[in-house]
Parts: structure tokens; sequence; C-alpha cells
């Protein structure tokens, strides 16, 4: 079976701290984002809520600590990951109101950038 698998690209900064995370941390959410470019929906993955269709977030508990990636598959040619991030809220499950509005201004950015 050949599988239409999209190329998975990251802003710079997603990328610079997707890579401080534990290595088995960017195994598990490497699957899924994999997973989601071979057009699945992968089960640690959620609609972001606020951003608009096509935003989702990888929602990973690793050894105690919880690790995101935030991507987009509003561009036909790609997903995109626009942030990642080390979740240390004190608010419980909720994502911290500033990696909102930095996941916004990179969604921003990136389709200025792409049209």
């Amino acid at each position: 079976m050949i599988r239409n698998t999209k190329p998975i690209n990251w802003i710079k900064a997603a990328r610079k701290a997707f890579e401080d995370f534990p290595q088995g941390a960017r195994d598990a959410i490497l699957d899924d984002l994999t997973t989601a470019a071979e057009g699945g929906f992968p089960g640690r993955v959620k609609p972001m809520k606020g951003m608009g269709s096509g935003v989702y977030e990888v929602a990973l508990p690793y050894r105690g600590d919880a690790y995101r990636a935030v991507y987009t598959v509003q561009f036909r040619e790609a997903i995109w990951v626009v942030h990642a991030f080390q979740k240390k809220s004190k608010t419980g499950i909720k994502t911290p109101q500033e990696e909102i509005d930095l996941i916004r201004k990179r969604l921003v950015r990136l389709k200025e950038e792409l049209r």
C-alpha cells in the first residue's frame, strides 16, 4: 500500500525547543506526528481549542513531566509544527496563556509567509 505522507516542517524555535526534550519523549511525539502526516489521528492528539480548525496538540505525559507539541494541518502541502514546550503550569491541565499567545503569533506569521 502506498501512503501519501506529508512532510513534517518545523518553525525553527519549535524544533530547537523539541530537541531539548528527553529522547523517549521526542520519539513518542515523532511517532504521533508521523501518524498525523500519514493521515491518521494519534490517541494523544486533541484539537487545540480557540485556534481554529486544523490546529492540534500532542499531549505527552513522560516520566512525571508533561511535554507538548502543537502542529497545524491547515496547509495542504505539509504538517507544520509551530510550538513545542514542557508544560510546567500550576493551573492543572490548562495550557498557560503565554504559550497560547505564542502559538497564535506563530500561526499568523506562518500563514503570512506561506501565502
